[in-house]
């Protein structure tokens, strides 16, 4: 086998790796949200923290997120949200950010500026789950891209040096 088609193979076994750790990653903190019982409130006040900080700081924070691929699987990817604000009124709550995606299956590891930021929409809603007996979790997801889906947005995991390429 030549070296470059190794390295190569070792690159793309890499990648399926990280691919995996971030599924781990997402699926363990879902299951840790739903057992806090986490509140839309909880979580739109901690949005609320983020944009200020963003504001003042620069902030910009960790991110995991499902994307659905055409063939209809759901894969994790990560990236870094810069929170611009947050548009509540009563029980619905909106999120204004610039996404910077770090990683995707198809791209492997980006760095910051390889792929260009976007502007995303973010809500804040209960979700209802039937057969959990009526149980709700809160739940955020994209509505500018019906693809990107059950964002969830680390307060422990903070940069400020991304400003740049936003």
């Amino acid at each position: 086998m030549a070296s470059s088609s190794l390295i190569a193979d070792y690159r793309r076994w890499l990648t399926f790796q990280r691919q995996e750790q971030l599924s781990r990653e997402h699926a363990g903190i879902v299951q840790r949200l739903e057992e806090a019982h986490a509140s839309s409130r909880q979580v739109m006040q901690a949005y609320r923290s983020m944009a200020e900080k963003a504001a003042a700081e620069g902030a910009c924070y960790r991110t995991l997120f499902l994307r659905t691929r055409e063939d209809g699987e759901a894969l994790v990817c990560e990236g870094w949200l810069f929170i611009r604000r947050l548009l509540s009124e009563g029980q619905q709550a909106r999120i204004r950010a610039t996404l910077l995606e770090t990683f995707t299956l198809e791209d492997g590891v980006i760095a910051p500026g390889d792929k260009p930021a976007r502007k995303v929409t973010l809500e804040i809603f209960d979700r209802v789950h039937m057969d959990k007996g009526m149980r709700t979790n809160v739940q955020v997801d994209c509505l500018d891209n019906d693809h990107d889906y059950h964002f969830i947005t680390l307060l422990d995991a903070v940069r400020g040096d991304l400003r740049p390429h936003l």
